[in-house]
Formats: C-alpha cells, structure tokens, sequence
C-alpha cells in the first residue's frame, strides 16, 4: 500500500462574470486584451432580456474571443440558447432549473449550478450531474451569507467531494480568502467592471492575489486565519 500523499489540487482560476449585455460591441473590443491578462477559465455572459434572436447573435458575437483565447463562454440561465449560439455551457440559478436544463446541457455541454441554500441542495446538484456549484451570490434581496461562511462552505465541499466548487467574491479579499479555502474557481464580476482603475488592472490583481493564497496555503500557512481544512463545520 502506497504512503504517498495525494496530489495537491490544482491553483484556483478566475471565472468572469460580464455585465448585463445589451450593446456588446465594447465587451467584444475589450475581450481579447482582458482575457490575455489573467488565468480566466471562463466567461459568464449575462444577457439582458429580449428577443432569442438577437440574444443568440451576441452570444455569436462573443464566443470566438472567448473560446480563441482557451475559456469557456457559459450563459447566464437560457440553457436553450446555449448550443444555438455556439457557447460552452450555462449556469443555472437553482437546483429546478438544473433539473429541467440538463438533459439538453450533458454531456457535451456544461451545467453548472448555483442557489444552493444548504448542504443538502449542494449535494442533490452533485447526483444532479452539476459539473461544478457555485457559492456565495447574492439571492434576488441581494443578501448572502457572510464571507466567513461562504469559505467554510467551499472548504466542506472541496475536502470531500469532485466536482467544483467556485465562490462569488465581491472583493479583492473575498478572492483571496476563497482561493485559500479550497475553492476551484473564483467568480468575479461587477467590482472588477466598476474600478476606477479599469478592469484589466484589477482583474490581474485579483489574479495574483488568489495565485498567492494558493500558494499560501499549499505552504501549510494560514492566510485568512483559519482552521486547517478538514475540520467539522457547524
């Protein structure tokens, strides 16, 4: 029987969450050049409401720079515009419509999950077949849990099952705290659009800062001062 230890998890990537797209001619100018810059895994495109076949004209629009520079383009719910528009995937905001969405999604196509209230609605996204779920968005109030406990959650999930996990950080130090709690991806979205600074300086912030909390905590450090990951949760 083998002693050795196993592998360490791979250093968590950025998931970038764009705004509301109405116009996505600027979106498409400034694509390329943000993507270059940072280890984005992903897009979410969020599409403002109208008709499908405008919809999935910019979701046409966008694909190419995203899948060109090696990440996905998922789309914020409407799973049934996903193959039609030549995207990657969806996110969907609830276990129903995870339900409901992924015969059309599997197996070529992702579907990721997030509104999971508790644990047991994590799991039953996992026998679901959720190829990851998210933790950490604001619900339809804008209220979320705190950061404390949206990293517990991650460090629950990422310890003990597959698939993964991705917290929605709305700082620079939600995004490290998270990258340091086991989290497989690091969604961000609107406070890297709304920097004064613009959002390819803070989006290679936000990259080096979570690179270092991985690195952190693979040292056997504890940045964000907390308990090594294993521990029970209440």
């Amino acid at each position: 029987m083998s002693n050795k230890s196993p592998p360490p998890r791979p250093a968590p990537r950025l998931y970038l969450a764009t705004p509301v797209v109405d116009d996505h001619a600027s979106l498409l100018a400034e694509l390329p050049g943000l993507l270059a810059s940072a280890d984005v895994a992903a897009v979410l495109l969020r599409l403002k409401e109208t008709d499908q076949r405008t919809m999935i004209s910019r979701i046409k629009a966008l694909a190419p720079p995203v899948q060109n520079a090696g990440a996905a383009l998922l789309i914020e719910g409407h799973a049934e515009l996903v193959a039609r528009g030549g995207a990657d995937g969806a996110h969907l905001a609830s276990l129903a419509a995870l339900e409901e969405a992924a015969p059309s999604l599997k197996p070529d196509r992702i579907a990721g999950v997030g509104g999971l209230e508790t644990r047991h609605d994590s799991m039953s996204a996992g026998e679901l077949g959720a190829d990851y779920v998210l933790f950490g968005e604001p619900d339809e109030k804008g209220q979320r849990p705190s950061s404390q406990a949206i990293a517990e959650r991650l460090d629950w999930w990422a310890e003990l099952f597959e698939p993964p996990c991705v917290g929605f950080a709305m700082s620079l130090e939600e995004a490290h705290e998270f990258a340091a709690s086991g989290a497989d991806f690091v969604l961000v979205g609107e406070f890297i659009w709304a920097d004064p600074r613009g959002p390819k300086v803070a989006l290679i912030e936000i990259d080096a800062a979570i690179r270092k909390a991985y690195a952190t905590a693979l040292a056997g450090q504890d940045p964000a001062g907390r308990k090594p990951a294993g521990r029970e949760h209440g």
